[in-house]
């Protein structure tokens, strides 16, 4: 067995995979985040780590006890959520909670490096520009706001890292989710000496770099035998990749040409490609891939969440189905038609705009405006969103004529059809929508030898089974939708600061 972990934001989420892609057994185990002010979001390290034991152990139950299998576990792969700072001292023992990935405190220090630094100075360091989510704004912001804090810095880590650390003891990071730090050189897949100057940290703080398929160690024996394994258990762990490079490799974006949309709790576009490319205005990241090559990125803080905000917390209700019924029964004559419209801003933007202060809001209610077009409005003003990014790769000479999808609201047949006609992109829907505890498994067998290559893993293991393809009446509605929805973003940019 191959074990792919998903070190979510809400949840770890496990799997067990054997050599042939067989899907054995999925779990999640949730744990909670905290939110001390406005813009700030937090979680406890040690949470990850006790939800990902006790999800190992639950599945190993569950899995060997059903399929009448040894407990065997060849190797273990990491996808986890990217830009959060966990900082350890020279005891080993976190400092201080995990600043989030979605956390928009850092406008200070995004601004001081965007503005004083320069952007074509960080651009030149590392391939990227400052967005408030990247981990170095964060660790200037614990310089300039807890000094005593920062003076114990003896390890920073990344989350799914630590994880890995406290599994096998191994001090490593990979190339995919460190790109996310804005200290690393992303074309050169070294740290920048010239980035942990600024920030103020030295080489020794930081991980071993390695690919992503790289096996840096294995689980250690009083671990292992938590899991009611042997003593002389191996269990290789690679060193795994930020979550959408896993979720890419899970749907098979991998190589020159590929496309993933990920509507998880964010929403992300992935170009995959054989080597490094930046857009002219630095509004797509420039990432390192999982297989070894890189991608261009564009993320939207708030995607799936947009519309679970909006289900949970203001409609108060479960039934996202129900909720969505009477536009999938009139599809033809609502898509597109919808005068309400969305701006999912609900914890800043990232891609393109990199705002941390703007906010959500719907915009064109009139006395007549019914629930099901807020509905309807909160799931196109995400495929908007997400459109934006794409029309970045556009100008940059990309054709997208095709794209995976994956995550939570891509289980939704009415999102996916609202995005495939906002994009006008043929969706291709894969027989394992596991993400990245599935690309974490798929690493972990590259790693272990059973293929020679992420490629070639991809290729065997990841299927396609349903296409959602644009309906050209559609595309064209959505086209004009799309022209007034790019009017909005300019008039309330500012409303906030």
């Amino acid at each position: 067995m191959f074990i792919g972990v998903d070190l979510g934001t809400s949840a770890v989420k496990l799997l067990a995979m054997t050599s042939e892609g067989k899907i054995l057994k999925t779990l999640s185990v949730e744990y909670p985040i905290s939110f001390p002010k406005s813009g700030w979001s937090e979680q406890s390290p040690e949470d990850w780590y006790k939800g990902t034991i006790k999800g190992i152990k639950e599945l190993l139950d569950q899995v060997c006890s059903s399929n009448d299998i040894p407990r065997l576990i060849e190797g273990l792969g990491i996808g986890g959520q990217m830009h959060g700072l966990v900082i350890l001292d020279k005891d080993n023992n976190v400092i201080r909670p995990a600043i989030l990935w979605n956390d928009g405190r850092t406008t200070k220090e995004t601004a001081y490096l965007n503005e004083v630094i320069g952007q074509d100075k960080l651009s030149q360091y590392t391939g990227n520009i400052a967005f408030a989510g990247f981990t170095a704004p964060k660790i200037l912001w614990v310089k300039n706001n807890e000094p005593d804090n920062f003076a114990k810095i003896e390890k920073i880590m990344l989350p799914k890292d630590y994880i890995v650390y406290r599994l096998t003891g191994a001090y490593t990071s990979d190339y995919s989710d460190a790109s996310g730090m804005l200290l690393m050189d992303v074309k050169n897949k070294c740290w920048s000496k010239e980035m942990l100057e600024i920030c103020g940290v030295s080489h020794v703080t930081m991980p071993e770099l390695h690919d992503s398929f790289d096996v840096v160690g294995e689980v250690k024996e009083s671990i292992a035998a938590e899991f009611g394994l042997s003593s002389n258990a191996s269990i290789k762990v690679v060193a795994g990749a930020g979550d959408n490079a896993a979720a890419a490799v899970g749907t098979g974006t991998v190589g020159a040409g590929g496309c993933n949309l990920s509507l998880g709790t964010s929403g992300t576009l992935f170009i995959s490609n054989d080597s490094f490319t930046v857009d002219d205005k630095n509004s797509l990241h420039s990432f390192a891939h999982a297989d070894g090559g890189y991608h261009l990125m564009g993320c939207m803080l708030s995607a799936a969440s947009c519309n679970k905000w909006w289900m949970d917390q203001i409609l108060q209700t479960k039934d996202y189905a129900g909720s969505q019924k009477d536009i999938v029964d009139n599809a033809l004559d609502r898509l597109g038609n919808n005068n309400v419209f969305f701006m999912p801003y609900l914890m800043g933007e990232r891609s393109p705009h990199n705002n941390p202060l703007v906010r959500a809001g719907f915009l064109g209610m009139s006395m007549d405006t019914t629930r099901e077009d807020m509905v309807q409005a909160v799931l196109e003003g995400v495929a908007f969103g997400l459109r934006d990014s794409l029309e970045v790769a556009r100008s940059q000479g990309i054709i997208i004529e095709s794209s995976n999808i994956c995550g939570g609201g891509a289980k939704s047949p009415l999102w996916r059809q609202i995005i495939a006609n906002v994009m006008n992109v043929t969706l291709t829907i894969q027989e394992n929508d596991e993400g990245p505890a599935l690309g974490g498994a798929i690493l972990a067998a590259v790693g272990c030898k059973v293929f020679d290559s992420v490629q070639s893993a991809a290729d065997k293991l990841v299927k396609v089974v349903e296409k959602v393809e644009p309906n050209p009446e559609l595309v064209a509605r959505y086209e004009e939708k799309y022209k007034t929805f790019k009017t909005l973003y300019p008039m309330i940019k500012d409303l906030y600061k």
